[in-house]
């Protein structure tokens, strides 16, 4: 079926935060630092004042004092976390750091005043390259005097393994910073009622219950004075899931002016300042036996966190050591990092946070088939786990099972002909063409049940007319997941699906979920929806049985009737059963409720859900330019049984582009005193449709252990796509014994790299 909410959006009429009006509403702009690195020692804000239309300028000294509880659920409370308070205190940590807020009552005069706030800084040296951020001079935090967050660290690496190998293959591999760039940037309205002590905000979030969580906890308010409304959401990708600064600025402010305050994020602010992701340097080595079958694996990595990341980085950078191994039979592996702080936008989550270990491990794979005289589709071959070996217990102690990793992968393979690839390979070679083929193959957890990520609800109501409406937790920001939940509602209950309606986004009406992260709608909402419609069908089937003169078991539900399996004469619409229990319920059984409505909370049983995928890209390389163009993309999925088809293979392709600008174009770059270089889209290079290939699409189809055998389909095609394209292009160039290991692969790297080779050739010949 299409998506319920295309023709709203394609069409002009979503709801966005800039969308929301609210009576004498004032805007907030942010005075930001223009250094990396600066003591504040005084902030005059007078000449802003008197400027017509200025209502209010707010510094640390206003608006720090008011936060009471900071932490957030993705932590827990009891997790020791990075400091973060919401405007810079004595000390600007980047460019673009929130300094000062400006309330007018236009965005305009806001953006006008802020240049009148008069910062006296005191540059000071900044550390902008995480990689020399260790023991530095510099220190980001005083906190952390060697500017390291923390760290952690598998089994000690098998050194004798590695000792004994026949092979043993290792490489030094950076990849650089890039960010989630949603089309629609941060943006929050917080109205603050003072006569209720209530708080109402509209804002672009993943996670709608959770900002009402950490807005109560934040000003030190009962949760149930808080509402959050979020309708549409222009894309999170991660960057959206926890509130951020600038949103404890908006709240605390809300409750110190006059009227409802907006803030929306510009482009140029969210590049300078939402975040940063990716951002890692590692070393990585495998040892393989004669053949070529794996024995061990060792990653030893330091990620840039920046200046003020979101919750506890280190725990959720040890995901790239745990998930190292992949999808492959690896007897040993071992992992050690340390989150690096740097005077650079903070670090946030960017859909597959842990996507690194993906990238180093297969292009190492790649690397290592060549030295070893093999292809590298034989050596995955080799190594990928079977259906019949689940479970499997990884050697960090990641608990697979459900996935058949070399299906995707040999559905890929063939998908992409690679014989015949093969051959036209050596024909183009015989012309000079330079044309490569590479494969990506990762194992991904998808709704992992660890702490608040482990339950969601959902409410499920017949209306008086039969109409039916789910109400869930939400986050309309990409995923359709009204589009899944209006089906999962119909499957449920046997209605027809232009009777299912859904509310979202809500916390006034829909039930606590965890919102849009960690590739977990399907899977969860699945869970919920089933628990809320089974209590709900039960009531259906016993008003139905009970005006069809039958008995219960005789009942099936089906096309928003109920029917009389025995003889399908007999039957009662919904609409007229819900007139039943609305406007006649004295005519039920005495004890029969008349309630249509339950109410549900989903607690999953399952640690994980994995999925698994292999990626797989052609190109061909112009070596004079160093252009790289996308010939064909190829994609073998194992997301479980599909809700819709449609909805899985947008979430694969966007992820899929996203991965390619990665790969290729974007990055956000720094000098080295930590001005940022690509705080626009004139620096900063988004795929479009003329770098992007058309992308075909292969199902394999291994039911997950949840409810309906569901997989979550998020994450994937953002961890696959961008170790394909390095693959591919490392692919064509390997007979210049060219290899790229430090990204991006611009066509000025490309250049400098076969430079590089064919000087070395002209040295030893």
């Amino acid at each position: 079926m299409p998506r319920v909410e295309d023709t709203r959006l394609l069409t002009g009429r979503g709801t966005f935060v800039d969308d929301i009006i609210r009576p004498g509403m004032l805007h907030a702009c942010f005075v930001r630092s223009p250094f990396a690195r600066a003591t504040i020692n005084g902030i005059d804000a007078s000449a802003a004042l008197a400027m017509p239309g200025v209502r209010a300028v707010f510094t640390a000294a206003d608006i720090n004092p008011e936060v009471k509880e900071a932490w957030h659920a993705v932590a827990g409370k009891d997790v020791p976390d990075t400091p973060r308070p919401p405007l810079a205190e004595s000390e600007a940590k980047f460019v673009g750091d929130p300094v000062a807020l400006v309330v007018a009552d236009s965005r305009y005069i806001a953006e006008d005043a802020i240049e009148l706030v008069d910062v006296d800084y005191e540059p000071l040296p900044a550390v902008a390259d995480f990689r020399q951020a260790v023991n530095s001079d510099v220190v980001v935090h005083e906190e952390y005097p060697d500017n390291v967050a923390g760290g952690m660290a598998g089994a000690p690496p098998d050194e004798e393994t590695f000792a004994n190998a026949a092979h043993v293959v290792s490489e030094h591999i950076y990849q650089h910073a890039h960010v989630p760039v949603p089309i629609e940037c941060r943006g929050i309205v917080a109205e603050w009622q003072s006569a209720s002590d209530e708080l109402t905000i509209w804002a672009s979030t993943q996670t709608p219950h959770e900002l009402r969580a950490f807005a109560a906890r934040l000003l030190g308010i009962p949760a149930s004075r808080v509402r959050v409304i979020v309708k549409d959401t222009g894309g999170g990708f991660g960057q959206k899931v926890v509130p951020m600064r600038e949103d404890m600025c908006i709240m605390i402010a809300a409750r110190k002016v006059p009227a409802p305050l907006k803030w929306i994020e510009d482009r140029r602010e969210n590049l300078m300042a939402a975040s940063q992701a990716r951002h890692v340097d590692g070393d990585v080595r495998m040892a393989f036996d004669a053949d070529g079958t794996i024995l061990a694996a060792d990653i030893d990595f330091i990620q840039d966190i920046g200046s003020y990341p979101t919750p506890y980085p280190v725990l959720t950078t040890a995901a790239i050591g745990m998930f190292f191994p992949g999808p492959y039979r690896v007897p040993k592996a071992s992992f050690n990092y340390k989150t690096v702080f740097s005077n650079t936008a903070g670090l946030a989550a960017y859909r597959g946070p842990w996507q690194y270990e993906t990238l180093s491990r297969e292009i190492l794979l790649d690397i290592a088939a060549r030295k070893m005289g093999m292809d590298p589709v034989d050596l995955r071959r080799k190594n990928l786990l079977r259906r019949d070996e689940m479970p499997y217990f990884n050697p960090n102690g990641m608990p697979y099972d459900h996935v058949a990793p070399i299906e995707t992968f040999e559905q890929a393979v063939k998908m992409a002909d690679h014989e015949g690839f093969r051959k036209e390979q050596e024909e183009a070679l015989a012309q000079g063409r330079y044309i490569g083929l590479g494969f990506s193959t990762y194992i991904e957890p998808t709704g992992a049940a660890t702490g608040h990520l482990a339950g969601e609800g959902a409410t499920i109501r017949m209306e008086s007319t039969g109409k039916i409406n789910v109400y869930v937790n939400g986050g309309s920001s990409g995923n359709s997941i009204e589009t899944t939940v209006v089906q999962l509602t119909a499957d449920a209950l046997g209605a027809d699906i232009d009777d299912v309606a859904t509310i979202q986004g809500d916390t006034a009406v829909t039930p606590y979920g965890a919102g849009t992260q960690g590739s977990r709608s399907a899977p969860m909402t699945a869970g919920a929806v089933h628990e809320a419609g089974s209590i709900l069908r039960k009531q259906i089937v016993t008003i139905a049985a009970h005006m069809l003169d039958t008995d219960e078991s005789q009942i099936e539900l089906a096309g928003s009737r109920a029917v009389v399996r025995d003889d399908p004469d007999k039957s009662v619409s919904f609409a007229d059963l819900a007139y039943r229990a609305y406007y006649e319920p004295q005519m039920l059984p005495p004890g029969t409720s008349a309630t249509l409505e339950a109410t549900a909370r989903f607690t999953s049983q399952a640690p994980i859900h994995w999925a698994n995928a292999t990626h797989a890209c052609t190109c061909e390389v112009d070596t004079v330019t160093g252009h790289v163009t996308l010939t064909n993309y190829v994609v073998s999925e194992d997301v479980g049984p599909m809700i819709n088809p449609n909805v899985v293979e947008g979430q694969i392709a966007g992820g899929t582009v996203q991965g390619i600008g990665g790969a290729l174009l974007e990055h956000q770059a720094y000098d080295a005193d930590g001005n940022p270089l690509s705080s626009t889209f004139v620096d900063y290079l988004l795929p479009t449709a003329t770098e992007v290939p058309l992308i075909e699409y292969g199902h394999i189809e291994v039911p997950g252990p949840g409810v309906g055998g569901y997989k979550g389909a998020g994450e994937g095609g953002a961890i696959g796509s961008t170790p394909a394209v390095i693959n591919a292009i490392n692919d064509a160039l390997a007979a210049l014994g060219v290899t790229v290991t430090r990204l991006p692969a611009t066509p000025a790297t490309i250049v400098e790299l076969i430079e590089q080779a064919t000087s070395k050739d002209q040295k030893w010949n």
